[in-house]
């Protein structure tokens, strides 16, 4: 495949700038799955150069399941609302409200579980583990909470149209593709 095929491909996948294609392409030796790693990687420092942007505008989106019985209202923000009426950011905000219908989180980011919460999963956890090898312990205790915590806190959790991507990879993802600030400021989620 030439490569300008190949920077038109990775541009459609990704929505990225065509530059940053070509040079995600050219670092990667012309491997498109290296290139979007590479790409992928980019977009958090991107996001997170921008975190002190004030966020102007947004859209507000829900969606309700086919049972009519859950549902989710989230408002997703961003700089300006070029961005915010742009089709891609308001299905970007829909796919967040779907995910959070069908994956109930407790809580948006990890600092926000409280040490009563850690505790108490930490308790059960230590009784599961209660027979492995001294020395593994902690290390089987760390990684049973850091699965646990990353089922529970929104920007964690494997997005369930893509379980290689999470929620807040789609977000860094999403501010690298409109150079904007992009947040969830808030979410509510109903069930019946």
């Amino acid at each position: 495949m030439a490569q300008l095929d190949q920077v038109k491909e990775l541009r459609d996948q990704t929505g990225v700038s065509i530059m940053q294609c070509k040079k995600a392409l050219e670092e990667a030796g012309g491997d498109t799955e290296k290139a979007l790693v590479l790409l992928r990687k980019s977009s958090s420092a991107i996001a997170a150069k921008k975190a002190d942007r004030e966020l102007g505008a947004g859209v507000v989106e829900s969606y309700i399941h086919a049972n009519k019985q859950v549902g989710t209202i989230v408002v997703l923000s961003c700089e300006t609302d070029f961005v915010a009426k742009n089709e891609e950011f308001v299905a970007l905000a829909r796919d967040i409200a779907m995910h959070i219908t069908a994956s109930a989180p407790q809580f948006k980011h990890r600092n926000e579980v409280t040490d009563a919460d850690t505790r108490a999963a930490e308790e059960v956890f230590r009784k599961e583990i209660a027979g492995k090898p001294a020395d593994m312990q902690e290390k089987i205790l760390q990684g049973k909470l850091d699965s646990f915590l990353s089922d529970k806190v929104l920007l964690e959790q494997a997005f369930i149209k893509d379980e290689s991507r999470t929620i807040g990879g789609l977000i860094e993802e999403a501010t690298q593709k409109f150079g904007e600030r992009i947040e969830i400021s808030s979410y509510c989620r109903y069930a019946i």
